[in-house]
């Protein structure tokens, strides 16, 4: 009988997002609580602009790449139509061939409906199978997708909504794996929704002020057994504003600030014996975990706190040709404790825009140290506004 460890694909989550397992250590040697959630790879940041500016989006100008920061803003895009494909290799200093792939197209049905699709692909890689004497069974590459349906509406002219429908596919094993509770395991199923909004205001010459919002994987819980424990879908909110000034008809500069907090119950402090002594229960249902996600730190309120993620960013276009972009990832160290500085830069000719990302983590010997982001973009009729 061949046999799979889930161990191994646990490992690699460690590193996709660190509120993907209950407990971890940080860089610094200390315990930290995180929620327990699964297919993590739906909070990563795909694309290359935002990537760069300390993956804040939520508020930024449109582009195809808004069907993963706030689908919202589809309703905004000035061109008939929009695509994006974006590549990232992820986690190069622990495995050579594990990545992420983004594709998205948006397309403007009229002046106040769009409709927008992507494909969110990751890659994990090859693993080695064994069987229970330790004699390889060759290997297999796992892998996740998801597959999403935006559509966006304006409502006036400065304002407006918008739904995603997602359907989640998580392969873990592309055969039948042993857990460690002897249930026969297999690939996993989910269905989720975001909802999202955006708001633009337009002041003095031509500079912009811009708020949004996306509450994104709202859905069903995920299980790769058929009578073992279902977990969350990363459940998300991220808040996030925007100004663009434009010094001149050349020179055109935005900073960007989101805030992130993890909509899922975060684990109790519990005895020996399994009774809570601290938090609450975070055995329950997915609208409940939403609700309580905002007040069941064992650590009252000043531990809820520490789970909300900062991302400053800033973008400089010359020309509406070049672009040059920073920004910065903090997380509490006591929870996820990614903390990190972006760069990248942007090239747009005609249609088309390539845009490059790179981090550069803070933490000594981060697995996420060195990551790059690809993104190739184009606009097809209309008025493109991409860079601004």
């Amino acid at each position: 009988m061949k046999f799979f460890t889930f161990r191994n694909i646990t490992f690699l989550l460690l590193y996709l997002l660190p509120f993907a397992v209950m407990a971890q250590t940080s860089t610094d040697g200390s315990t930290y609580r995180g929620s327990r959630v699964e297919v993590p790879f739906l909070n990563i940041a795909p694309d290359s602009r935002s990537g760069a500016m300390g993956e804040a989006g939520v508020a930024l100008s449109p582009d195809a790449n808004a069907s993963f920061w706030n689908p919202s803003k589809l309703a905004f895009i000035e061109s008939n139509d929009a695509f994006a494909l974006s590549y990232s290799p992820w986690l190069r200093h622990l495995v050579p061939d594990i990545s992420l792939s983004y594709l998205s197209y948006a397309h403007k049905i009229d002046d106040r409906n769009t409709l927008g699709a992507s494909l969110r692909y990751f890659n994990y890689g090859s693993l080695q199978l064994n069987d229970d004497q330790s004699n390889s069974q060759g290997t297999y590459t796992p892998s996740e997708f998801s597959l999403d349906v935006s559509y966006a509406r304006k409502f006036g002219e400065n304002f407006s909504l918008g739904l995603t429908a997602r359907y989640i596919h998580s392969s873990i094993s592309s055969v039948s794996f042993a857990t460690s509770s002897g249930q026969t395991g297999k690939a996993a199923n989910a269905f989720a929704a975001d909802i999202s909004m955006f708001y633009k205001a337009p002041y003095g010459d031509d500079n912009l002020f811009a708020f949004g919002a996306n509450i994104s994987n709202i859905g069903t819980k995920i299980s790769y057994t058929d009578s073992g424990p279902k977990y969350f879908l990363p459940a998300n909110l991220k808040l996030g504003v925007a100004n663009t000034w434009n010094l001149d008809e050349s020179n055109k500069i935005t900073l960007a600030f989101d805030v992130n907090k993890l909509l899922t119950p975060t684990p109790p402090i519990k005895d020996a014996n399994g009774t809570i002594i601290s938090g609450k229960n975070d055995d329950v249902s997915v609208p409940s975990g939403i609700f309580q996600s905002f007040g069941d730190a064992p650590g009252g309120f000043s531990e809820e706190l520490k789970e909300i993620s900062l991302s400053p960013g800033a973008e400089y276009w010359y020309n509406q040709q070049f672009a040059l972009r920073a920004g910065y990832l903090y997380e509490n160290p006591s929870k996820s404790d990614r903390r990190y500085v972006t760069l990248g830069f942007g090239v747009k000719y005609d249609i088309f825009q390539f845009d490059f990302s790179y981090l550069a983590a803070a933490q000594q010997n981060s697995p996420l140290a060195n990551t790059l982001r690809f993104t190739l973009s184009a606009s097809f009729g209309g008025t493109s506004n991409v860079s601004k």
